[in-house]
């Protein structure tokens, strides 16, 4: 197959793998991307999966990928709490939460981090949708900031809950509270019950 044949068949995914190519053209030489990589048409996200250079430009194309690269996953955590605009650092890796083994990922999209939780756990995320019909996953702001808590057991203190910086107004008017008490009720951890309280006496004011 040509490469020009290859884009027009498959330029709408933008990000792909190689078993979305097979189901439409079973006799596919996989080969063909490994040239078509080093030509410079398409990158190499990890084993299996890649991307259309051009797509990559595209708004949420590293969250899409994410979602893509390692399943199931969704968005959580910093990466999470930043694409709500909850806190004001620019977040230098993607951070997914998975039902598999913890494990990390680096291309040309960036470092994406996936960290293990108990099945029961990997709920309060939902589809996300942008262009071309493609969309990604990602946890509520109050799981992404439980999950946070929960993945960072050394976030404890009430100082350390300030040092989020997490922006006084949403957590005042916009952050639903009881949706993350509901949270908590899930994962049953008493430590994690009291650092929660901390987080409530840096940023609940009523």
């Amino acid at each position: 197959m040509r490469y020009i044949d290859f884009y027009r068949a498959f330029s709408h995914f933008g990000c792909f793998d190689i078993n979305q190519v097979k189901l439409v053209e079973p006799s596919f030489d996989r080969t063909a991307l490994t040239r078509w990589v080093k030509k410079g048409y398409l990158m190499q996200l990890r084993n299996g999966i890649y991307a259309f250079r051009e797509w990559v430009k595209t708004p949420n194309a590293h969250f899409i990928s994410a979602c893509l690269m390692y399943r199931p996953s969704y968005i959580t955590g910093y990466s999470a709490l930043a694409y709500y605009g909850m806190i004001p650092e620019f977040v230098a890796h993607i951070t997914c939460a998975t039902t598999l083994k913890t494990c990390s990922f680096t291309n040309e999209l960036g470092i994406f981090v996936y960290q293990h939780i108990k099945p029961k756990l990997f709920v309060g995320y939902a589809p996300f949708s942008v262009v071309n019909q493609r969309s990604f996953y990602i946890a509520s702001p109050e799981k992404a900031l439980i999950d946070l808590l929960y993945l960072n057991p050394n976030i404890k203190s009430v100082e350390d809950m300030m040092e989020l910086r997490l922006d006084e107004d949403y957590m005042t008017e916009d952050f639903d509270w009881n949706s993350a008490e509901e949270y908590l009720s899930i994962i049953k951890i008493k430590s994690l019950n009291i650092r929660f309280n901390n987080l409530i006496k840096a940023y609940r004011h009523d």
